[in-house]
Order: C-alpha cells, then structure tokens, then sequence
C-alpha cells in the first residue's frame, strides 16, 4: 500500500485536450498529487506509462470498451500502475467489468472535483473505489437479510468474478435452472434484484471497494 508521503504522478489519457488541462490544475492545487503528463490517444498513454511509470492511469472511457480493456490487459503486468476509468453513462454492469477487467477505480465525468480527488487518494493507497451513485438504488444488502446458505455463497462469489449462469453451473456441477434458483434465493434474501448490484455490493462488503462518497 502507498502512502501519501511522496508525490503521487498522475498521467491523464482523455480525448478532450481541455479536461487534461482542468485536470493539470486540479491536481496543481491538491497537495500530494502530481501531473505527469497528459496524452489524446491511447497510444501515446501507453508510452507516457512506459517513460514515466506514474501511480495513476486516468483513460476516458470515449476511447471504447474494446481498447480501455486492452490498456487493463497490458497493464496487469504492471500492478505499479492504477488505472482509473472515467467516462459518461457508467451503469452498474460497466463499472463491474472494468473493475473485473483490472481497473482500480470508476468515476463519472458528472462527479465533482473533489469526489475525483477523494477517488486518486483512495486509489493511491491500495483500495479500489467506486462513485456511490453508481449504484442502484436497491444495489445494498437489507440489514435484516437472511443467511446464505454454503451453496448460495459459493454462487454469489462466482458473480462477483463475472461468472454467467452456464459457467456457474459448470464450475460448480449444477445445472442452469438450478443456478437460476440459487440466485431467486439470493435475491430474495438480499433485497437486491440485480446481478451486477449484487456482485458491486458483494465486493463492497468483503472491503475489495473502498469507501464511496458523492
């Protein structure tokens, strides 16, 4: 885990040249963080993090699914960097994949600048962190929820991995329908109806999320 006590190098990848310069004074004005650089193609972030080897990668998620997903594959070999996704419309089924896919934290373009700070200083030091209203809001277990049973923990941490009901029932040695029924319980049980809301909150609760505010 990092600590604050050094310069935390940020790098931004964004195809708007204006939010990589609102983001430069941002940071210019938050003690602890630092500009890197900032680059309008995918490419050239990946040279600023192969020149830099900075502690944040901030890429907009204008760049598609398909290539922030390839800079989270290449990066998983190097942990040294966290990569933060931001972009527009983020709902509960995209951030879980880009958290799945090796992302260390999920921001919308809407949220203020402080929830933004709050997001690198989490990421900074070893959490991963989600905006709160991300989240749905029936996306938080029921204080009063029933146990789960072994089997139906066993289904809600192959959720949390991003498993689909045919790979559960593989993994496991049950059927599809079965799985379905599994997951009737959980839902249930949990107050929540979403798969994704599900596994955001199952991660949340095992403290693999960091702590999300406005």
């Amino acid at each position: 885990m990092n600590e604050l006590n050094e310069k935390c190098v940020v790098v931004v990848c964004d195809t708007q040249p204006l939010a990589i310069e609102g983001i430069r004074f941002l940071l210019s004005q938050n003690e602890g963080l630092s500009f890197g650089g900032g680059i309008t193609s995918l490419l050239g972030g990946m040279e600023l993090v192969r020149t830099l080897s900075p502690d944040i990668m901030l890429i907009d998620r204008s760049f598609g699914d398909l290539g922030v997903a390839e800079v989270l594959s290449y990066l998983r070999s190097n942990p040294a960097v966290n990569v933060i996704v931001w972009g527009h419309g983020i709902a509960e089924p995209d951030a879980l994949r880009m958290l799945q896919a090796g992302a260390k934290g999920v921001l919308r373009k809407t949220a203020n600048p402080g929830t933004m700070i709050a997001c690198m200083r989490a990421v900074y030091a070893g959490q991963t962190w989600m905006e709160e209203q991300i989240f749905g809001e029936d996306a938080r277990f029921a204080a009063n929820r029933s146990p789960l049973t072994s089997r139906e923990q066993q289904v809600l941490e192959l959720i949390e991995k991003g498993f689909r009901n045919r790979e559960i029932g593989s993994t496991l040695g049950i059927q599809t329908g079965t799985v379905k029924i599994h997951l009737k319980h959980i839902f249930e049980k949990t107050g929540i109806r979403g798969r994704y809301g599900l596994a955001l909150t199952g991660l949340r609760e095992k403290g693999l999320l960091g702590e999300m505010r406005q």
